[in-house]
């Protein structure tokens, strides 16, 4: 009798204590299983440096200590508190659970039942991918004003835009699949907006992005000059908003009416640029964040002094980091595919701009959009400015550190940018 009562006892309480695991389940984790696209980060995002990184791209670095404060303000303004249910919230939920079963258990099923659903809808339409069938801003794509059509140079630029548009899309239609068009705020976490324009910028680092920022911030009125802006108010001030703090409607809705534009430098010459302002000058991020992993790693017989403040990392070993499919640290935008940034199979950029040709591609795009004609592309470098720009000539000084593995495997890497944008080969014994 006595084995038969505590069996009973044993069977009745493994039965509550399974109730009660279920009903502290996180709602969160289990719709977002269900939940189709790819999953992104709704709280802190990148590292800001330069051009800064924004939310976590396949392992992509953690934030900088020093912008923390400012991104927190801005990721508060961009996502109100209700999207996101708090360690608080969740601990209520998950008490007055529990006092529901212990009080009456039918009821307290049937309250879970319903909140979860809720929660699970909410959650859903939230975090759920945008479906896109066209982005092609079929309501304003730019085109030739009549006045400008029997201009000859204005017609060269509007082929040479036509011609890059077309290479980039037989690239993405023959190596890319283009039947799954779905965009998550993953995808335009890089895409800065202007709405007195109608403009959306993807930032490329390295490719221009401070002084597009300036020009921005003058379209937007938040400045009268692109003199006037100062780096770090470019680049910390959060005065230009990003395409992803918007909900679904208002992401679709510029995506198919805005000029969507991004502008691209050769890659190689994109790298060593990355290199020199991040390794070669002070950096308070980039070197104990990169520059310890590196040394730490690549380096034989490392020095305590270059272990304890990662200073001092040359071009050979930061090559050996790119190229390790092991990193010791992750992937940063600053030397990322341009690709990858920017995801130009998936949304349809009006406007392909190349360094290369800046001046004449930007003061296009800015004619092209109707803004003001005392407004012109900036021309300044206000970062290391007495410091010669980053060259052919340059890029292939450094290159010529490398071995011919190294130089092609640093190819192979960059191959996409390379043959999505039509840049030659840096060097004749590439294939």
């Amino acid at each position: 009798m006595r084995l038969t009562c505590m069996f009973s006892f044993i069977l009745l309480f493994g039965a509550a204590g399974l109730v009660v695991f279920i009903h502290l389940q996180d709602p969160e984790e289990i719709v977002h299983q269900q939940a189709p696209g790819i999953k992104y980060n709704m709280g802190f995002q990148q590292p800001r440096q330069d051009c800064i990184p924004s939310k976590n791209q396949d392992g992509r670095l953690r934030r900088s200590t020093e912008e923390a404060a400012a991104t927190t303000e801005q990721s508060n303004s961009l996502h109100p508190p209700e999207d996101v249910p708090t360690e608080l919230h969740r601990t209520d939920t998950r008490q007055s659970s529990t006092l529901g079963v212990v009080k009456d258990q039918q009821k307290g099923e049937e309250t879970s039942s319903i909140r979860l659903h809720k929660r699970r809808r909410r959650f859903i339409i939230k975090k759920s991918p945008i479906l896109i069938s066209m982005n092609g801003s079929i309501l304003n794509l730019p085109t030739l004003k009549s006045e400008d059509r029997d201009n000859s140079k204005w017609k060269s630029l509007y082929e040479t835009q036509r011609e890059r548009k077309r290479i980039m899309r037989e690239t993405c239609s023959k190596y890319k699949s283009n039947s799954r068009r779905t965009i998550t705020p993953y995808h335009v976490s890089r895409i800065f907006v202007e709405d007195r324009y109608r403009v959306l910028y993807c930032e490329v680092p390295k490719a221009g992005c401070s002084n597009w920022k300036r020009v921005l911030m003058v379209l937007n009125g938040l400045a009268s000059s692109t003199k006037d802006i100062q780096h770090n108010t470019v680049h910390y001030g959060n005065y230009l908003k990003r395409l992803d703090g918007f909900d679904h409607q208002g992401i679709y809705h510029r995506l198919n009416t805005y000029t969507k534009m991004l502008f691209i430098r050769e890659p190689f010459e994109k790298l060593v640029s990355a290199f020199r302002d991040k390794f070669e000058h002070p950096n308070t991020y980039y070197h104990p964040v990169f520059g310890k992993a590196i040394i730490s790693r690549y380096r034989v017989n490392a020095t305590k002094e270059a272990l304890r403040t990662g200073s001092g990392v040359t071009f050979r070993e930061f090559i050996q980091y790119l190229l390790d499919v092991h990193r010791p640290v992750g992937m940063d935008i600053h030397w990322d595919h341009v690709n990858r940034l920017c995801s130009p199979c998936l949304i349809d950029y009006d406007f392909v701009g190349k360094f290369e040709s800046m001046e004449e591609d930007a003061n296009f795009f800015l004619h092209l959009i109707g803004a003001p004609q005392n407004l012109t592309f900036p021309k300044f470098k206000d970062r290391h400015s007495t410091e010669e720009r980053t060259t052919t000539k340059i890029t292939q000084q450094y290159f010529a550190q490398l071995s011919p593995s190294q130089r092609q495997r640093s190819y192979d890497f960059y191959y996409m940018d390379y043959l999505m944008f039509n840049y030659s080969k840096p060097f004749e014994d590439l294939y």
